[in-house]
């Protein structure tokens, strides 16, 4: 279509003449009517903005450690008035996908164009699902009204009612039988499943699925929730194909927009060397989680290896660190980290050669960790350049600029189930999600992997297809996945974290706050003098058997290297929540804000404001 404006504009010209063409009272940036089809790529193309909320939603998860100013905020849990960071997924909502998604809707409707409509109302359900699990309550019912000046906001409870409703419209929408011969109209534009309307009855099943996951910890959820989402899981997707994603052109630097490229891509300046893989991936991903003393909360030295310079966790839940007996190493570390081992990409087939590779993390808001350096997402100890005998090329893995953005996958679906079962009793049910998630997300990271030249220090992964794939049926058959003797909630919530790293950052997040960062707290929930105070934060000992996230830490923590404290506004408590966009709420919304309990959005603390979700029962009043 943009070669076709390209060319036309200049011949309507010739044609109708200057005074037809530049008539005042038309806009030709916003005709009146356009058809229905052409919005959805544009619709589809905006979800770049959950990446672009990563940024301060990956520290939030210690997924991400970051050194700008606008998201070290987020790292350290306190966000304060005065800027958009963190506020893309709103502006993508109420903007960017706005009122064309809504056009597309109601302009499909009025044409009985079913299919159309369908897709409409699954991406609506999804943007809105991931916008509330962000930011809580949301203006739903005043969004889109004319005229209106300010807008109401609804509490989340409600939100998460109409989301699911969207999704099921979706789904009756693309099951009706549609005569309409589209031609290419819908599969050109698609950019996620070209059309294909069994697909997105899965997707739209999958929303359900990811929406009623969030309310796992709910004191009803057995009863009122855990069915819904097993019949919408097994309406879901049904292996790695139908993985939910959007295409992205790429191109590089002779593309003719850099947003042609991947956000996290090397042709945009998005990730450079200003973010960077945290330690606690590091420990997770490669099985050095430490142990702690527990009377002192530091670390125990032991100085026998400068690479694993502390005695480690007895229990590591997802690998450890016997490489040479197979099914103990996880290949996902080779390709989801970056390391500075192997520069010049040789032997990348070779198993030994792979799994000697170093790899370090770093804290919250400094690339230094507590045993080295973090490199840049690309595998460097600088910034990302594009020539040169040395340069990072077209990137590696899904920090390509040709790589899709992940929205949601089969294994992720997987793992909402195998938690529903774990939480209902029906353990042997949730083992085999369990493994079948795990094994489908080897499926999905080997998908993405383009290695390096072999010899030459210009970007890629470091490890051929061949090698991790044959690694992962190891590790799939081995004593982390189907070898599995001590089954627990932990296996699942951390395995299902490291298939979500870090594209999934969001629902990592959204499940963290559901077990409320595995702080020790008595009661239904955490609060002032209740698992934290000002400057000090009592998480669970690694020990303790409720303990989902082994090794997880927050900055005020009790342990060493987390002994840090949040800013005073906070009152103790880590963050909830994101605020609303300031340049749409905080400027022109002040008042609805107000109105919000039990934290007022204008509230200093109001990031810390618990959602629905992450309550047991109601939220108080």
């Amino acid at each position: 279509m943009k070669k076709n404006l390209i060319y036309l504009l200049p011949l309507l010209i010739m044609l109708g003449g200057c005074k037809k063409y530049l008539d005042v009272n038309k806009n030709i940036d916003a005709p009146a009517y356009v058809d229905a089809h052409l919005y959805l790529a544009n619709i589809t193309q905006q979800y770049q903005g959950i990446y672009f909320d990563i940024r301060a939603i990956g520290p939030l998860t210690q997924m991400m450690g970051t050194t700008v100013d606008a998201y070290t905020n987020f790292a350290n849990h306190f966000y304060p008035v005065g800027s958009d960071a963190g506020g893309e997924i709103w502006r993508v909502v109420y903007w960017t996908q706005g009122m064309n998604l809504e056009n597309l809707i109601n302009q499909s409707l009025a044409a009985e164009d079913w299919t159309l409509a369908g897709i409409g109302y699954a991406m609506k359900a999804f943007s809105w699902d991931q916008l509330t699990k962000v930011h809580g309550e949301l203006p739903m019912n005043d969004a889109f009204v004319p005229e209106l000046l300010s807008h109401n906001y609804d509490y989340q409870k409600d939100v998460y009612a109409q989301v699911r409703e969207w999704a099921y419209t979706a789904i009756e929408l693309l099951e009706r039988a549609d005569n309409h011969n589209y031609g290419s109209r819908i599969s050109d534009n698609d950019f996620i499943y070209s059309g294909d309307k069994d697909k997105w009855i899965k997707f739209a099943y999958g929303v359900i699925v990811r929406n009623l996951s969030s309310l796992t910890n709910k004191a009803n959820f057995s009863e009122a929730y855990a069915q819904e989402l097993i019949t919408a899981a097994g309406k879901s997707f049904q292996s790695a194909d139908d993985d939910a994603t959007v295409k992205v052109n790429g191109g590089s630097q002779s593309a003719p927009y850099d947003a042609y490229n991947n956000f996290w891509g090397t042709a945009r300046p998005n990730l450079t060397y200003n973010y960077f893989q945290h330690e606690y991936a590091v420990q997770v991903f490669t099985g050095t989680v430490p142990a702690y003393d527990e009377s002192t909360g530091d670390k125990i030295r032991l100085d026998t290896n400068p690479y694993h310079p502390f005695k480690l966790a007895e229990r590591q839940i997802i690998t450890d660190t016997l490489l040479n007996i197979a099914g103990h190493f996880d290949p996902r570390v080779s390709v989801k980290l970056s390391t500075t081992s192997n520069p010049t990409y040789l032997n990348l087939g070779n198993a030994d050669n792979v799994k000697s590779y170093n790899y370090y993390g770093g804290n919250f808001t400094s690339k230094v960790g507590s045993i080295g350096t973090a490199p840049s997402f690309y595998g460097r100890n600088i910034a990302s350049t594009f020539t040169g005998t040395v340069h990072d090329g077209t990137g590696r893995w899904i920090y390509r600029d040709d790589a899709p953005y992940i929205l949601t996958t089969y294994s992720e679906i997987q793992f909402c189930l195998a938690e529903t079962y774990f939480k209902i009793g029906q353990t042997s049910e949730a083992f085999e999600a369990f493994k079948r998630a795990v094994a489908a997300d080897m499926q999905t990271t080997s998908r993405y992997i383009f290695p390096g030249k072999e010899g030459s220090a210009t970007g890629g992964d470091k490890i051929t297809k061949e090698l991790f794939n044959t690694l992962s049926t190891q590790y799939v058959d081995g004593p982390f996945v189907n070898g599995l003797t001590d089954f627990t909630l932990s296996h699942i919530m951390m395995q299902k974290w490291v298939a979500l790293y870090p594209w999934g950052a969001p629902e990592a997040w959204v499940d963290m706050r559901k077990y409320h960062y595995d702080i020790d707290y008595n009661g239904d929930y955490p609060s002032n003098g209740n698992g934290w105070i000002q400057a000090l934060i009592d998480q669970k000992w690694d020990s303790n058997p409720s303990k989902v996230y082994k090794g997880l830490y927050l900055n005020p923590a009790q342990v060493q290297g987390r002994k840090g404290a949040y800013d005073v506004r906070n009152e103790g408590s880590p963050s909830y929540r994101l605020r609303p966009r300031y340049n749409s709420e905080y400027m022109w919304n002040l008042k609805s804000l107000e109105t919000l309990k039990p934290i007022p959005g204008t509230a200093d603390n109001y990031q810390t404001s618990i959602p629905w979700f992450a309550y047991p029962g109601e939220m108080p009043q």
